[in-house]
């Protein structure tokens, strides 16, 4: 495993800029549940010790290891947005995600009682959050630290959600596939049909339900 660095969030240190905050998300693609966003502020000349890269790469072990070690760090603080699928067919994915990761820096903000000065954001395609300065990178996670362990905030947040989803809907597996479309999902929607939690302008949910619709 390829561990990120800390040289970005050093420079802009450097720079003058002393709150940065790192984001991500998860839960872009599933068919059901939110999109979930992650968000990691290292205090100032605090180098982690914490081993971490993108969270789709880490076995669950390790992303669990390096998430409690993050929500338990004196240097780190995080904040977590969670955008339910019903504001998701309603705005759609794009909005959702930066609705979700404005909250998430909300939630830093409200701990350290001070505004975020600057963001280190996964992916170039994401809306602009405004009023911030930003910079936005793809692979992010990959090579950046605090995108990095934004990311497996948002990752195991949102992987617990749809644990808890199981409980709810214990005809789908959502422990297992975390809503997104895998075969089993696909069997299962088959049999079962659509839920609360399903999105509806996402393929094939739409499909089911414009079917279900002309009978």
């Amino acid at each position: 495993m390829i561990n990120t660095d800390i040289q970005l969030e050093k420079k802009l240190w450097d720079e003058g800029f002393k709150y940065i905050v790192g984001l991500d998300e998860a839960g872009r693609g599933p068919w059901a549940g939110p999109v979930v966003a992650g968000a990691v502020l290292v205090l100032q000349d605090h180098i982690p010790d914490i081993a971490v890269t993108d969270s789709k790469k880490m076995t669950e072990a390790r992303r669990l290891i390096a998430y409690e070690k993050i929500i338990n760090s004196s240097y780190h603080k995080w904040g977590v947005g969670v955008v339910e699928p019903s504001v998701i067919d309603t705005l759609g994915i794009n909005a959702a995600i930066r609705i979700a990761m404005e909250s998430a820096v909300k939630g830093i903000e409200t701990e350290i009682n001070k505004l975020v000065e600057y963001l280190l954001i996964d992916g170039q395609n994401v809306q602009s959050i405004p009023l911030y300065k930003q910079y936005k990178v793809n692979k992010g996670d990959g090579l950046h630290y605090s995108i990095a362990a934004a990311s497996i905030i948002a990752k195991v947040t949102r992987d617990r959600i749809m644990e808890e989803y199981t409980q709810k809907y214990p005809e789908f597996r959502f422990d297992k596939h975390k809503g997104y479309g895998t075969k089993q999902h696909q069997e299962e929607l088959k049999q079962h049909g659509v839920t609360a939690i399903h999105r509806k302008t996402y393929a094939p949910i739409s499909d089911i339900l414009k079917h279900q619709d002309s009978q």
